[in-house]
């Protein structure tokens, strides 16, 4: 088990029970009690838990969010779709992040690599990338990490899934220029493109594809074939789509042939 993998099982575990022990989790993980030890001492030192005598206890701000994002927590699927979707952001790059279950993991995976082997350099001082996100809960998680220098849009909260809209999100949206969007979507159609269940959520997710030099759309299967009320964009408008295994072939197939790169994971 890689760093990376072992990170994210243990901020799973800390998700799940809110507090760790660490002989506890090194058994569950199968590692010695002193790489547990060391993992949340580095966990700590990037404000993603906060370290108590004999474990660790869950960061406040990152695990305080509504239920269909704690329901999700344990969807392996999407946590592989997050850290494929993440390797696509280069060093340096401005990336936009919409609201939802799937770029939460992305922004999390984003934090982990941002936080990687920079520790005690010059670099640290200076930001890895740079977030522009309406979902409150990434900019509350990512608010902490010096390493990623964080812009939030204005807006009106939408309480069933922390994402700002309305007139001010898309003001601060029409300021910017993107390297790449993230986006996490409700359903992908053939004919119509990408959708979400919300018409104010699609227009800022249309605003974040138009702005952006690349946009990758992170979905589980389940989501591909299926249709949703408010359009967000064409096929046309995006370029790489990350998803799991299950997505049939032919289904791959065709967005291949239209232009679009699949990652299966």
């Amino acid at each position: 088990m890689s760093k990376h993998e072992r990170w994210n099982a243990l901020l799973e575990l800390l998700a799940a029970e809110g507090r760790l022990e660490v002989d506890e989790t090194a058994a569950t993980l199968r590692v010695s009690p002193a790489t547990v030890r060391r993992d949340f001492d580095e966990l700590a030192e990037q404000k993603m838990l906060v370290r108590t005598r004999g474990g660790a206890i869950s960061h406040g701000v990152s695990y305080e969010l509504p239920l269909r994002y704690k329901s999700s927590r344990h969807a392996s699927e999407k946590q592989r779709i997050a850290a494929a979707a993440a390797e696509l952001v280069g060093d340096g790059n401005v990336v936009g992040l919409n609201g939802g279950t799937t770029t939460t993991e992305v922004a999390r995976s984003l934090a982990l690599r941002a936080g990687g082997g920079r520790r005690g350099t010059v670099e640290a001082t200076a930001p890895a990338l740079t977030v522009v996100t309406n979902a409150l809960n990434i900019a509350g998680e990512l608010a902490v990490r010096p390493q990623i220098k964080i812009v939030v849009t204005g807006g009106v909260a939408r309480p069933q899934s922390y994402e700002l809209v309305g007139p001010l999100t898309a003001g601060v949206l029409k300021e910017v220029v993107l390297d790449v969007a993230v986006l996490g979507i409700d359903g992908l159609d053939p004919q119509l493109g990408v959708m979400a269940h919300q018409e104010d959520e699609a227009s800022i997710s249309r605003l974040f594809a138009e702005r952006a030099q690349r946009v990758v759309v992170v979905t589980d299967s389940s989501k591909m074939g299926k249709r949703a009320f408010a359009r967000i964009c064409g096929l046309d408008g995006i370029d790489v789509i990350v998803t799991d295994s299950a997505v049939p072939a032919d289904m791959v197939a065709r967005l291949n042939d239209i232009g679009i790169k699949v990652i299966t994971v």
